[in-house]
């Protein structure tokens, strides 16, 4: 009865006043009352700054919060730090800022409350909580104003009720020509208050551990590229990718969160737990990678996935679980599973896949109860799907976009900075629980990947101190009763994946360029790389040595096992070349922009390095001085293995030319020389194209280009004149025949 006394007060206060007196009388009144007992401080620099600036007004001047006391208890006082910038080329003068609230009002509609927040509610602010004296801002400078209230000061004792109450924090220029507002909120806890106690709600707050940093390794790719023995292993394909230069720093930061708030819930990607030095305790872990299932669902194109050598068991729960294990080094280790959402929506046909690979619990950031205007309730459905049925814990959309950093709408003025968004949660969650005091549920939040130690930090300080909230685990939220279940979730379950165009791209995207490495690493292995035991270069060479009999038999078991451990050889390192290129695609293909771009770096350059390391030495010009020569062309190999390939040898010209192809064995760390034959028709010169060919005739590598000159000279200059001279001698010696003086005889 004395609830509903003091809402139907707050209600004529918020009509009757306003109407009554007007909307400026009763903030005039509110001026004229007294400051807080503390003196606030204020102090003005004129660096520029670069905040965002909200939607406020006009006016040449934004306000943001820095700091706010998101719950108010008997003791902790109200405390806020502001940042006035100013935008304009002049300077502002003096000004007063002001912090007044109505600490009877009580919020009774989420409309109320949001119109508030938008600064579309007239609400008489009857409390002033702080008055402050700001001297003058330098064009496009700032100032840092600090609002400490006592506990003990009048205005914050008149607050008998717990909940949320409107404030509302105004700045004026002495010349009035800044005039700027935000709307905020001051959320009372029941401590040290005369009042009934209602049940808390319960909360799960989870926040995913993950990486968008991971970058390769080049010295330990390197290592695995050259066939170093040591690291060819699961392990160092583990090792060879990495969370970058600041890993150990924040690694300690998530660690240090999470044993300093045990109830935070925390679902891991087992490859990141694998990356971390000490792995951070964990409620539960994800698909490897935080591989992106829906995407995968949306683009329904599984066979371009296993061309781009990600298969669906390197995503499955199996595949989790292994990896989660290796992270703790315990081969019986077991943990709660759980898929998280990627880019698209939790539709059937999601839920379906998630189902075969192994997940029976899903969690859905989005896409469900997104335009629920009813009481807020338990986040948890149970979807039926082929496979069976699927648990979905979905996320309440108000509370998650507010932790996530996002404003509840573009006009909700105190809302651009984490700290006013802070407030707007503490106040959202307490009226949540006003709405339905008595009904049990549990409210889902969840984080944003990679998100601030310091603001997941802030935030669950805020809900520990929060008395109308009981944190609680995922194992309790799992098994809590489902909202619904069945084929009630029939119009609850998207219908669309709602995946953007850029996601799509970007996935699409991801696919080509793996599908495009996977094919370079085939080529490589199937039409490069030289391991036939049986005609090995190693084999022949060892049994030519032997001369007869036992020796000779010896001699042929010998090269024998030398040929099948070189084969050994390539197909080991081979393995290890295809998991790595694997695990690059599996994590690419969790959909950021970033290890896209730096995975599909990695991949292309591990593959274009292999086919790289078989190339022509340079060739220098060759020189002919008859109608035959020949041209030696030498190749080298740097890969640890041998390899059998094509030149191609192609003239510009008809008249030099060369013979076309010819086939080499180049050993490992080597290199081979062919000989092309040349047949020169005339003189000149010009350009020979050498270029190399795998076993099936397909280019690759670079190509190299030398110069065939030829001095041969055949039907011209020098036949001319032998010519020349061969007639000269003809008329000679016919001139003699006729002219001679004959003997007497003839």
């Amino acid at each position: 009865m004395q609830r509903l006394l003091r809402l139907l007060v707050a209600c004529i206060l918020a009509v009757v006043v306003p109407s009554m007196f007007g909307y400026a009388a009763a903030d005039a009144s509110v001026a004229n009352a007294a400051s807080a007992s503390t003196k606030p401080t204020s102090t003005t620099t004129s660096k520029t700054a670069s905040r965002t600036t909200q939607r406020q007004s006009d006016s040449s001047i934004s306000m943001s919060i820095d700091s706010a006391t998101p719950v108010v208890t008997a003791s902790s006082g109200y405390h806020l730090q502001l940042t006035l910038q100013n935008t304009s080329s002049v300077a502002t003068g003096d000004g007063t800022l002001t912090v007044a609230a109505n600490a009877l009002y009580t919020f009774v509609s989420r409309t109320d409350i949001q119109d508030w927040a938008q600064g579309q509610s007239r609400i008489p602010m009857t409390s002033q909580l702080s008055q402050i004296d700001v001297g003058n801002i330098a064009a496009h400078g700032t100032a840092t104003v600090n609002v400490d209230v006592d506990a003990s000061a009048e205005q914050l004792a008149s607050i008998t009720s717990w909940g949320p109450k409107p404030v509302r924090i105004s700045y004026a220029s002495a010349s009035g020509s800044a005039n700027v507002s935000l709307h905020t909120f001051l959320t009372r806890s029941t401590d040290g208050l005369k009042t009934a106690d209602t049940p808390a709600m319960n909360i799960t707050v989870v926040q995913p551990l993950s990486s968008t940093s991971w970058q390769s390794n080049t010295t330990i790719v390197s290592n695995i590229v050259n066939a170093e023995r040591s690291w060819l292993n699961s392990s160092s394909v583990a090792d060879a990718i990495f969370t970058g230069t600041d890993a150990a720093k924040r690694e300690r930061a998530e660690s240090q969160l999470v044993a300093k708030h045990a109830k935070l819930q925390v679902v891991a990607d087992p490859i990141y737990l694998q990356s971390m030095s000490i792995p951070a305790r964990t409620s539960a872990i994800a698909q490897p990678g935080m591989f992106d299932i829906t995407g995968y669902a949306a683009l329904d194109t599984p066979d371009a996935y296993q061309s781009a050598g990600v298969k669906s068991s390197d995503w499955d729960a199996s595949a989790s679980m292994a990896a989660y294990r290796s992270a703790v080094g315990n081969t019986n280790a077991t943990h709660t599973i759980i898929a998280w959402q990627g880019s698209g929506r939790w539709t059937r046909q999601a839920l379906n896949i998630a189902r075969q690979q192994g997940y029976p619990t899903v969690i859905a950031t989005s896409g469900y109860d997104a335009d629920t205007s009813g009481t807020v309730h338990t986040g948890k459905y149970v979807v039926p799907t082929d496979s069976g049925d699927v648990t979905v814990l979905t996320a309440q959309q108000e509370l998650s976009g507010l932790a996530q950093g996002k404003a509840t709408s573009s006009e909700a003025d105190s809302e651009t900075s984490d700290a006013g968004r802070l407030s707007r949660f503490v106040a959202q969650s307490a009226f949540y629980q006003m709405e339905q005091p008595y009904t049990s549920r549990n409210l889902l939040v969840c984080l944003k990947p990679g998100a601030s130690t310091t603001l997941i930090d802030t935030l669950m300080s805020a809900v520990e101190q929060s008395t109308w909230l009981n944190l609680t685990d995922l194992n309790t939220l799992i098994a809590s009763d489902a909202y619904l279940s069945g084929d009630e979730t029939s119009d609850i379950v998207p219908q669309s994946s709602g995946i953007t165009a850029a996601s799509r791209k970007r996935l699409e995207a991801a696919l080509s360029t793996f599908m495009a490495s996977v094919r370079s690493l085939s080529q490589f292995k199937e039409h490069v790389l030289y391991s036939n035991p049986s005609s090995s270069p190693s084999a022949s060479a060892t049994a030519s040595t032997s001369n007869s009999g036992d020796e000779q038999s010896l001699a042929r078991h010998d090269a024998s096992k030398v040929a099948e451990n070189n084969a050994k050889g390539p197909s080991s390192w081979m393995t290890c070349l295809n998991s790595l290129q694997s695990r690059m695609g599996l994590l690419a293909l969790s959909g950021n922009a970033a290890v896209i771009q730096r995975m599909g770096d990695a991949a292309t350059g591990l593959s274009t390095t292999l086919l790289n390391n078989v190339s022509i030495t340079p060739t220098d010009t060759v020189t002919v001085v008859s109608e035959t020569a020949s041209m030696p062309v030498t190749v080298t190999n740097a890969n640890p293995y041998p390899v059998r390939v094509r030149v191609s040898s192609l003239t510009d010209s008809m008249e030099i030319v060369t013979s076309r192809y010819a086939d080499v064995t180049v050993p490992a760390h080597g290199e081979a020389q062919v000989t092309f034959a040349i047949r020169v028709a005339t003189s000149g010169s010009t350009t020979v194209h050498l270029t190399l060919l795998d076993r099936q005739g397909s280019t690759f590598s670079s190509a190299q280009t030398t110069t065939i000159t030829s001095s041969l000279q055949i039907s011209d200059k020098t036949g001319i004149a032998f010519i020349g001279v061969a007639f000269l001698l003809g008329v000679v010696g016919l001139w003699r025949q006729f002219h001679r003086k004959k003997d007497p005889d003839e």
